[in-house]
């Protein structure tokens, strides 16, 4: 059996650094209730550098391990801000005492009080309190499931799930009970459910997990915690002269081998890769394992890059300006106009907008197709709630918000939807004949099957305002032009009877340029990623069931596309390892090996 999880970037969290004194008055575990309903976990610790931090859960809904932000703690006051889910502020007191935090939490859809109590032990721990450890089965090698269990002094247990050798740590178990020698508890994000009774002597716990089909799942007691397995470097097979584009071929189909096999593209998967490939004016399109060359994949947040290309269309048209604020696209009245500096289409197109990863009102009843049902009115609320205000000290952050919402702004702006501002910017002036948000009922035919991060059926992804940050579905063949397109755009020749092809060479060109540095050697341009070390402009997407990577290098001349029916999994992100392989065999350089399981670089 397997256990699978919806993984979502999280934050580290910032925070303020305390006195050693007001350490023990805040640090601890806590638990309230949101709504009255839902239970609400409020994680706060210390980093080693001195820096309150924490997390917070609702375990029974998806969203768990929210890192908070822009904490502050007097010793009495404390305030916190949650944007990854909630974009909200909570701020209180902590009683004389140190047990109970009392305040109020202000969230888009109003203020709501929201109290907490910290977690006190048992003065006996009951007999499923502790450490235990469980190994299943699934598409790949054995994983551990470790599970973390504490009751407090009114005998209600707690209790979370770490799968180490996954990476992914406190996962909030809900509605945890122990009542007539029968425990069980929920994982609501997967809808997974566990029941079963521990051993007389307290050794094991012997059950069943139910997430779909109901399967055994036992557990043995502890004595302690086991470390999250390490992630070994990356191997690297030998550099080879840089490899021709006409050659390249026959180099994967030994590199790839072990993949095709016994691994990610082995005949049993049903797991496909389509790669595009194109050096110094001669390209290659091949396909390997469950994929044809024509297959239509998800790309993902490579979208972004297309919505980026599509602002700097608009600006070269002189339909929109770089420096305009977005609200001044969106329908009249969405939202007021700030007091000071507010949030511009250049900010949204590279990472300085502000905005967190998704709107607080971002709720999907389906999490195997969450965008679907976020729709333009969602949006509009949303932003007239949160305002377009712009921060002096606004942090660069990845937001699948604020390509949402620039897509919907650059559409409004044109009258027309997404999808059609899509085929009139940059598909049809392109060539781009399978390209689209919405495919034909051919097109749909030769959509490949996604597959989950356990390997299993993934439906397809549909988005509605939020398509601007990861709804386009292409072929290697449409991508690679694009990819052409992008390395020299000085070779496009207009169309005279259209004045939106006519400005694509400089939109590209405008789309290219650096605009803040995002880490240590990558810069950003309108959503492309550049590698100061290797000179790639690059950018990789997922969805439920799909990933996606591709590159550019104007220096090298040469581009290519990798485009996978699953999205990310336990050996990690394996578009990127492939596509990061390719370009160092143009490059001539050692590649990161594409055999065994080595974890996402």
């Amino acid at each position: 059996m397997s256990v699978a999880l919806l993984v979502f970037a999280v934050w580290a969290a910032s925070g303020s650094a305390i006195s050693a004194q007001n350490e023990p008055g805040v640090i601890g575990d806590y638990t309230g209730t949101f709504d009255g309903v839902h239970v609400v976990r409020l994680h706060l610790s210390l980093t080693p550098a001195g820096a309150l931090t924490g997390t917070f859960d609702i375990p029974d809904q998806r969203e768990s391990g929210d890192s908070l932000e822009d904490i502050h703690f007097d010793g009495q006051t404390l305030s916190f801000a949650i944007t990854r889910h909630y974009d909200g502020e909570w701020k209180g007191t902590l009683s004389s005492d140190g047990n109970t935090l009392t305040g109020n939490f202000v969230q888009w859809v109003g203020t709501m009080p929201m109290n907490f109590v910290r977690f006190i032990p048992a003065p006996k721990p009951s007999l499923v309190d502790g450490i235990w450890l469980a190994n299943i089965s699934g598409s790949g090698a054995a994983q551990r499931v470790q599970l973390i269990v504490k009751s407090d002094s009114a005998g209600n247990e707690f209790c979370s799930m770490d799968l180490p050798d996954q990476h992914i740590l406190h996962i909030d178990c809900a509605q945890p009970a122990f009542t007539g020698g029968l425990f069980s508890w929920d994982i609501p994000a997967i809808h997974g459910h566990w029941s079963g009774k521990p051993s007389a002597d307290g050794s094991s716990l012997t059950g069943t997990w139910s997430q779909g089909p109901s399967e055994p799942l036992n557990f043995q007691r502890q004595t302690g915690l086991i470390p999250e397995k390490s992630v070994p470097p990356p191997a690297y097979d030998a550099a080879l002269p840089p490899v021709p584009i006409d050659q390249l071929q026959s180099v994967l189909d030994r590199d790839l081998a072990e993949a095709l096999k016994t691994g990610e593209l082995a005949p049993s998967t049903g797991i496909g890769v389509s790669i595009g490939v194109v050096g110094h004016g001669i390209r290659r399109i091949f396909a390997y394992g469950a994929a044809k060359p024509d297959s239509i994949f998800e790309i993902g947040a490579i979208t972004k890059t297309f919505t980026g290309l599509m602002l700097a269309q608009m600006v070269a048209q002189g339909k929109a300006k770089l420096d305009e604020p977005v609200r001044q696209l969106l329908p009249p009245g969405t939202v007021a106009k700030p007091d000071g500096p507010e949030i511009t289409l250049l900010d949204l197109a590279t990472r300085r907008s502000g905005l967190r990863w998704e709107a607080s009102n971002f709720y999907s009843r389906d999490l195997k197709d969450p965008y679907a049902d976020y729709t333009a009115a969602k949006l509009y609320a949303f932003v007239h709630w949160r305002g377009v205000q712009k921060r002096a000290d606004v942090p660069i952050r990845n937001s699948e918000l604020a390509f949402g919402l620039l897509g919907q702004a650059l559409a409004d702006r044109a009258g027309v939807s997404y999808p059609i501002l899509l085929n009139n910017e940059v598909a049809v002036p392109l060539g781009l004949k399978d390209t689209a948000v919405k495919l034909s009922p051919e097109q749909q035919l030769r959509l490949l099957a996604g597959h989950d991060e356990d390997r299993r059926p993934a439906p397809a992804w549909n988005f509605d305002a939020m398509a601007g940050t990861g709804a386009i579905r292409s072929t290697a063949s449409d991508m690679l032009k694009y990819l052409e397109a992008n390395l020299h755009p000085e070779t496009l020749k207009p169309d005279a009877d259209s004045p939106i092809a006519a400005t694509l060479p400089a939109a590209l060109v405008q789309s290219h340029q650096l605009q803040a540095d995002i880490s240590k050697g990558t810069r950003i341009a309108f959503a492309w990623l550049y590698d100061t070390e290797t000179g790639d402009y690059w950018q990789n997407g997922a969805t439920g069931g799909f990933s996606a990577y591709a590159f550019f290098n104007p220096t090298g001349d040469y581009a290519a596309v990798v485009l996978l029916n699953a999205c990310p999994g336990a050996n990690g992100v394996f578009v990127d390892r492939l596509g990061l392989h390719i370009g160092q065999r143009l490059a001539g350089k050692p590649a990161i090996t594409l055999a065994g399981t080595e974890s996402s670089q």
